[in-house]
């Protein structure tokens, strides 16, 4: 059943949400983007900053999406998205690149979730859609490895009902990993106490983002 207050919401675009988290990203950072809605992150570094992203299927240095029409059919990410190389770009094999992340090489990760619970657990992977591969792929491996983890989600699922949750419903991808979660509505840090309020997407109360959240929000 669809929750009415969720229609009245104004929601940022996945556009609008990749800029916003690539705001929190370090100048000299490095990196991995998630299958998905944190590929458009890699598009939105701020000017003069520089960014090292990593794509788990063996590339560090991925650039921006080409124009249409200047593909390189060999060069995609891990979402099998095509991609650029930026300068000083390199590639190697999965061995090295899982290395690389569960060795704590990689200082952001920006992943999707289905669910986000308040303590922090992560639930993105779940055998729910064929078109999709049904086990966790390399998140599990980037939520033991990586020393922060952001998330970029919807806040509600297609019927209104809360994504962030008191406990996960799903199975989890890891325990008290996420640091910082980025929905179309709102911004919301991971503390001891729960989620806690950073900024709201602008036209939207509050109030209104308390009530399709199936947590409380700390301000």
């Amino acid at each position: 059943m669809t929750n009415p207050v969720s229609q009245d919401l104004r929601r940022l675009t996945d556009a609008e949400v990749a800029a916003r988290i690539a705001q929190d990203i370090p100048d000299g950072s490095y990196v991995n983007l998630g299958i998905g809605k944190p590929t458009h992150v890699a598009s939105h570094v701020p000017e003069g900053r520089e960014v090292i992203y990593h794509s788990e299927n063996g590339i560090i240095g991925v650039g921006p999406t080409p124009p249409e029409g200047e593909e390189d059919v060999e060069l995609i990410d891990a979402s099998k998205r095509y991609v650029t190389a930026a300068p000083g770009a390199a590639y190697f094999d999965h061995p090295d690149s899982f290395a690389m992340m569960r060795g704590g090489h990689i200082d952001i990760a920006v992943l999707g979730a289905y669910q986000v619970a308040s303590n922090g657990d992560l639930a993105n992977w779940a055998t729910l859609d064929e078109t999709f591969p049904p086990a966790v792929g390399g998140a599990m491996d980037l939520v033991a490895g990586v020393k922060t983890i952001f998330v970029m989600m919807r806040h509600t699922d297609r019927d209104g009902r809360p994504k962030l949750l008191e406990r996960c419903t799903y199975p989890l991808t890891g325990l008290g990993v996420v640091s910082r979660v980025f929905t179309d509505l709102a911004v919301l840090d991971i503390t001891d106490a729960g989620f806690r309020l950073v900024d709201l997407a602008p036209g939207n109360t509050f109030a209104a983002v308390q009530a399709v959240t199936g947590a409380r929000i700390q301000t």
